[in-house]
């Protein structure tokens, strides 16, 4: 069974509108959508934004449907200049940019006394997603890398520098980390894909409205793809 996150219900819509709904349940005010996508059995769900919201929609999943997959689809502002509006990026890892311990010894981003600072995404998971937008989104660019979560929309440059400078991750949004580290505990696979609504800087509240329409058609597109590729 694989569940399928999106924290906006703009990011599921299309999704759930062409699987084969077999049941509907609500957990904390969530709703679960039960049934087949693309010849596959997965449960489709829109966990809200932030990262409360996605860790216990997470572990729904897991005790409720019992997964062993966890796909996390939404938009992302990117954080290298390589990456463009409207590229995807795929998790290699996921951790919490905003988490800060360091007045105990902790590095930033470390959430004490865990064995890991960044949780590590599935790779073959990995591979499915990014063979499956090459396939269905030629035009744009693919890149593997670091999702950095924290409960804020990043949108100026002091506070992209920040989380560049130290985590050099690709992308930064609110919901990845906190998935991933859902999965992690639970030893579940993971994988976040994130198509690039905005720069994460100054320009950000212009960029989102636009584009992300766009991100989130493409992302459609390539998680059936991935599906179906499983």
């Amino acid at each position: 069974m694989i569940g399928i996150i999106g924290a906006m219900e703009e990011e599921v819509a299309a999704l759930k509108e062409a699987m084969q709904v077999e049941s509907v349940t609500e957990y904390a005010s969530m709703t679960f959508c039960k049934g087949v996508l693309c010849g596959k059995e997965v449960v489709i769900v829109r966990s809200g934004i932030g990262k409360v919201n996605a860790g216990i929609c997470a572990q729904i999943l897991v005790d409720k449907f019992g997964v062993n997959a966890l796909i996390n689809t939404g938009i992302a502002g990117s954080l290298n200049a390589k990456i463009d509006i409207g590229d995807v990026v795929v998790s290699k890892e996921a951790l919490h940019h905003d988490m800060d311990a360091t007045e105990f010894g902790d590095p930033i981003g470390q959430v004490p006394r865990m064995d890991t600072l960044a949780f590590p995404a599935d790779e073959h998971l990995i591979r499915l997603a990014k063979a499956a937008n090459e396939k269905v989104n030629p035009d744009i660019h693919t890149f593997v890398g670091t999702v950095a979560s924290g409960d804020q929309f990043i949108a100026s440059q002091e506070a992209k520098d920040k989380i560049v400078n130290n985590f050099h991750a690709y992308c930064t949004e609110m919901e990845g980390a906190a998935i991933a580290h859902a999965a992690y505990l639970n030893k579940v696979s993971y994988v976040i894909i994130r198509a690039i609504s905005d720069k994460a800087d100054n320009s950000a509240h212009v960029d989102y409205p636009e584009f992300e329409k766009m991100a989130i058609a493409r992302n459609i597109k390539l998680v059936q793809e991935m599906l179906t590729s499983m």
